[in-house]
């Protein structure tokens, strides 16, 4: 005889116990301590805090001087506490990912409609640094074989951006960065590319014909919002490049969709 046995409803152990969410109270009360320190701009002391994070004092002395000791509250001279600068860091970075939240969908339209790989750059401390590349089995990215440290003379995304810098700060990040020899396309010479760059300046849009990898071809078109600089670009067979050309306003409405985004992110 075959025993059939009743299965345990989803969210039950095979005992028919309904299973609950695992946690952990330590993190609990330290979060809920991190609540009241931050209701208190100018500090406040621990038995305040205990008391308005309902924690017991003797805990809330324990997971104060955590906090402290990882950073993430400071112990003022008369003994109150506030939120550290960590804290304001996390805050940053947050910031930054509800700004690619907000880019991704516009970039994913981009590739969509021009049927190439879409990419995000940003200026930040004096380097050109990739944020996001949206692409797909259809629209691979282009092959990162070297770095945009190394790089930004030769990619479109790069050109644009020094093309957007005052004199000083792009004669600086030239200063800084060698114009490496990657295809026999590349620009080496720095006459050259002021040159150039000065002849897109306008039009805020940029090209790079296998200027960075042979077969591939590259547009940007310049974003910013007043505190970021950067550039929206895709990427296609050089074969394409009639394609690409041809996606230059498209290209523009995404660089001024993504500048909104960023805009409204920094609030």
């Amino acid at each position: 005889m075959r025993y059939v046995g009743v299965m345990p409803r989803r969210g039950e152990h095979a005992g028919g116990e309904a299973r609950h969410p695992t946690l952990i109270g330590s993190v609990q009360r330290a979060l809920h301590l991190m609540e009241a320190v931050c209701n208190h701009p100018n500090g406040a002391p621990a038995k305040l805090l205990a008391r308005e994070a309902g924690v017991q004092l003797g805990t809330a002395y324990h997971l104060l001087r955590t906090l402290v000791h990882e950073g993430y509250v400071t112990r003022l001279a008369d003994g109150c506490y506030v939120l550290s600068d960590r804290v304001a860091s996390l805050l940053a970075h947050s910031r930054h990912q509800a700004a690619l939240n907000r880019v991704r969908p516009a970039l994913a339209l981009l590739r969509d409609e021009v049927r190439a790989a879409a990419y995000l750059c940003l200026y930040e401390d004096g380097e050109i640094v990739v944020r996001e590349i949206v692409d797909g089995p259809t629209t691979p990215r282009v092959d990162v074989w070297v770095g945009f440290h190394d790089a930004g003379h030769a990619t479109a995304l790069g050109k644009c951006v020094l093309a957007s810098l005052d004199p000083e700060l792009r004669s600086e990040y030239l200063a800084r960065h060698k114009l490496n020899d990657l295809t026999p396309n590349t620009i080496t010479d720095p006459d050259r590319l002021l040159r150039e760059l000065a002849a897109h300046e306008a039009d805020g849009l940029t090209m790079d014909h296998e200027e960075y990898a042979l077969g591939t071809a590259c547009s940007a078109a310049l974003v910013g919002d007043g505190a970021a600089i950067g550039a929206v670009g895709l990427s296609m067979p050089a074969s394409r490049i009639r394609a690409l050309e041809m996606g230059g306003d498209t290209l523009r409405r995404t660089a001024a969709r993504v500048s909104r985004a960023l805009a409204l992110s920094a609030v």
